[in-house]
């Protein structure tokens, strides 16, 4: 029997990570800072506007300007998010290869609809993909099951034949919580800062070359041989 295999979008399956730096920045262009070097910014790029204006902006939710900033952060990402995304190297040959091999793939990500879409499009996955899961899809967003039990029923496979794959505690915590193996995307925006031994995953890919041997370490044992 085939299985399902899930991915986080940000920093699993696409490097989104510059066009949200540079989002970021904007703000701080606006109000007169020079532009924070993207190697700090990258860490908490799955962290969407909290993290990036913490980091940028040194601003937190509480903030009485952080519903504005966090308002014009969003306007200036969806404006040019596909200028720099692009996927990892080998990412769409892997998505190729596991259909090939039997199984089907699918997206879960915590971003919003109306963010992930465009991308999702300019990256052509839309076609190809067996479920499609965002931020506002399910009632709760990860580390909630909520998603992935979604994207699970969308696709009609069983939790049991799933398998996620991420790079965030938050998505090893959700695959749990959903029954599914999870495999920890050590590549990914938190993998480098965070020590992702903790993070009790099943399997662990370094690099998107080892994204296949470690989600083929954890499917159901009746799944295709890999040949």
């Amino acid at each position: 029997m085939s299985a399902l295999i899930l991915f986080d979008f940000d920093g699993t399956l696409a490097d989104t990570a510059p066009d949200l730096a540079a989002a970021a920045n904007r703000q701080r262009v606006r109000r007169g800072l020079e532009p924070m070097p993207y190697e700090l910014l990258r860490p908490v790029a799955s962290q969407g506007a909290r993290g990036l204006l913490r980091v940028a902006l040194a601003m937190e939710p509480d903030h009485p300007e952080f519903p504005d900033a966090r308002a014009q952060f969003l306007e200036d990402y969806a404006a040019s998010s596909t200028q720099y995304t692009r996927l990892f190297p080998g990412i769409a040959e892997l998505l190729v290869d596991i259909r090939r091999k039997g199984h089907a793939w699918g997206i879960v990500t915590n971003k919003v609809t109306h963010l992930t879409m465009p991308i999702v499009e300019f990256l052509a996955l839309t076609e190809s993909a067996s479920a499609l899961v965002c931020g506002d899809t399910a009632p709760r967003a990860k580390p909630y099951p909520d998603p992935l039990l979604h994207a699970a029923a969308q696709a009609g496979y069983s939790p049991s034949r799933c398998v996620y794959v991420g790079d965030d505690l938050r998505d090893i915590q959700a695959a749990h919580a959903a029954g599914m193996p999870g495999v920890a995307a050590g590549y990914g925006y938190l993998g480098g800062d965070h020590d992702i031994t903790l993070w009790e995953a099943d399997a662990r890919a370094d690099t998107p070359q080892d994204l296949w041997r470690a989600i083929e370490s954890v499917l159901p044992p009746d799944a295709p041989p890999s040949s």
